[in-house]
């Protein structure tokens, strides 16, 4: 499971390396949602850095969308995906694989997303031990959810549309929970409270969704 784990996140990154589709079209787009809220909101930086920590997690659900988007639009010609799928990888490996290349390319948004954050809102991180865990935990959290609705919405005419409208919705626990953990380590959240608890909400969550996509991709890339 591990080793075709590799395989195929090896090849999905190389893929992206050589196209730069995220670099060049994603990252661009996630910078613009900032700047445009940022123009939204006007020059009082009050506000501004209120909403920042929301205001990032809008931004990571959009870039992830479009993310596992194309992860699965890689596959969509020429029977790659039927290839894959009788290629004789564990399933498990597969499933495991393409939510670790999209993690990687999640990573690197979300790099450039928290420098918008500071640049365009004037943020303050003061724990980066809760930046890192929310954004590590809410990287996998998106990346195993978006590999199972996209998968499911591979087979379909209209998954450019449908995968939204099937991912948004479920990963509403991470956008909250991402949130909030955000406004503790940037101090704009209520006097007092702790990070922890929607630390816990996130690693539960991405558990959860990684071990379903390791027991039921198999399955489900067969229905799709």
């Amino acid at each position: 499971m591990w080793r075709d784990a590799v395989l195929v996140a090896g090849k999905d990154l190389r893929i992206e390396l050589r196209s730069r589709v995220v670099l060049n079209q994603v990252a661009p787009f996630a910078i613009v949602v900032l700047a445009l809220f940022a123009f939204a909101l006007g020059p009082n930086r009050a506000p501004m850095l209120q909403a920042a920590a929301g205001l990032f997690w809008v931004a990571v659900l959009f870039a992830a969308v479009l993310a596992v988007q194309r992860s699965f639009a890689l596959e969509a010609n020429d029977g790659t995906r039927d290839g894959l799928r009788l290629s004789g990888l564990d399933p498990a490996g597969i499933f495991l694989g393409k939510a670790a290349a999209i993690s990687v390319q999640l990573i690197v948004l979300e790099i450039l997303l928290a420098g918008g954050v500071v640049l365009f809102y004037g943020a303050h991180i003061r724990s980066y031990g809760a930046v890192l865990v929310a954004c590590a935990a809410g990287t996998a959290g998106l990346a195993a959810v978006g590999t199972l609705y996209g998968a499911l919405a591979a087979g379909v005419r209209v998954r450019e549309t449908l995968l939204p409208f099937l991912l948004l919705p479920v990963v509403a626990p991470v956008l909250l929970a991402g949130t909030r953990a955000w406004q503790v380590a940037l101090g704009t959240g209520p006097g007092g409270d702790s990070a922890d608890p929607w630390l816990r909400l996130m690693l539960v969550f991405a558990a959860v969704y990684l071990a379903v996509g390791v027991l039921i991709f198999g399955p489900l890339q067969e229905a799709a």
